[in-house]
């Protein structure tokens, strides 16, 4: 696994829009804010061409412009990090488009977005061996103070912090509109982790392997394609096993467990150490009597792994930042959850 260089003390930060631009409101003016808050902290920027673009269908461009922005930001000289502009809806369009034989053959950068952005953090890992973070998107960055999480985020691309813990309150409903962009995260909610197995009282669950994940719905429409390597990424990897982090943002309770049950019978968990499940953006609705938590745990309990479910990470902010392709060793013991990362330069 190839792991890019981190951000260094004025180093310059790309911004890409490969799904969605910050061109409406709360996300303009947030990602505005984010440019004045890095430059305030000593940072250079720069822009793709698509970043204020809306002219694509549920993405900023048409795909092939989006991935030429993309294949030209990933080498260019001109900035150190890659930070996407956003989710999306049809970022999926854009990467058959993507030169990942590029991407493999340059020196790796660290790209940064969670969401629509599984299309480039799931493939960099699994076609071009190349570490990418599952983690905020620009606009977040745009916060006036910034939460715990954008630190760590931020921290973590600059190389400063490699261990992260759950956070203590989480937010169901958002408060960000185009009357508040740089509002903070509306937390009302505790943190309600819980594992299989049940972690006892004063004992601990660990375990480690390599993370591979990101969004079921971007995951969903990989598999099968010709872009889908998770095959030959099992082999690569057998020795290290995978540690799997999903989470899930359209799909309802049924519609995560038909996604499991895809992955599953498609062979992705043939290597599995474990399963990393975030709150889902449907979080709390039930079906046929059962919730996400039942969905998902009675489908994964025959690989007989832990299953570590509703952590931050995904949709239902705050997100830790995860590094997909890393080893990592995970702990939980029954309230706290952290997850340290292995990452050699």
């Amino acid at each position: 696994m190839r792991y890019p260089e981190f951000l260094k003390d004025r180093g310059t930060i790309g911004f890409v829009a490969p799904s969605m631009g910050c061109t409406t409101e709360p996300y303009r003016s947030a990602f505005d804010n984010a440019i004045k808050r890095f430059h305030s902290m000593g940072y250079k920027t720069i822009e793709g061409p698509n970043c204020r673009c809306d002219s694509g269908i549920g993405i900023s461009n048409t795909p092939k412009k989006c991935a030429e922005e993309l294949n030209e930001s990933y080498v260019s000289a001109d900035s150190d990090v890659l930070i996407s502009c956003g989710g999306g809806e049809l970022m999926c369009e854009v990467v058959p488009y993507i030169d990942f034989e590029r991407v493999k053959q340059s020196k790796p950068k660290w790209y940064m977005g969670y969401s629509d952005n599984t299309n480039f953090t799931f493939l960099e890992a699994t076609i071009a061996d190349t570490a990418g973070i599952y983690g905020p998107c620009a606009g977040s960055f745009g916060m006036e103070v910034w939460h715990e999480s954008l630190t760590d985020a931020f921290n973590l691309l600059c190389g400063r912090k490699l261990s992260f813990t759950n956070y203590p309150m989480w937010e169901k409903e958002s408060i960000k509109d185009e009357n508040a962009p740089f509002v903070g995260y509306n937390l009302t909610e505790k943190s309600c982790i819980s594992s299989i197995p049940t972690v006892a009282k004063e004992s601990r669950l660990t375990m480690r392997g390599r993370l591979l994940g990101g969004c079921m719905d971007c995951l969903i429409n990989l598999l099968g394609t010709s872009f889908d390597h998770v095959r030959e990424f099992n082999e690569r990897y057998s020795d290290d096993g995978i540690i799997w982090f999903l989470e899930a943002c359209d799909l309802n309770v049924m519609g995560m467990r038909r996604a499991m049950w895809q992955m599953k019978n498609a062979g992705w968990f043939s290597n599995v150490k474990g399963f990393l499940i975030g709150r889902p953006a449907h979080f709390g609705e039930e079906m046929f009597g059962i919730d996400h938590r039942q969905a998902l745990s009675s489908l994964l309990r025959e690989f007989n792994v832990p299953i570590i479910m509703d952590l931050d990470i995904g949709h239902m902010s705050p997100m830790m930042p995860v590094v997909c392709g890393s080893m990592a060793d995970v702990s939980f013991d029954g309230s706290n959850f952290t997850i340290s990362y292995d990452i050699e330069q």
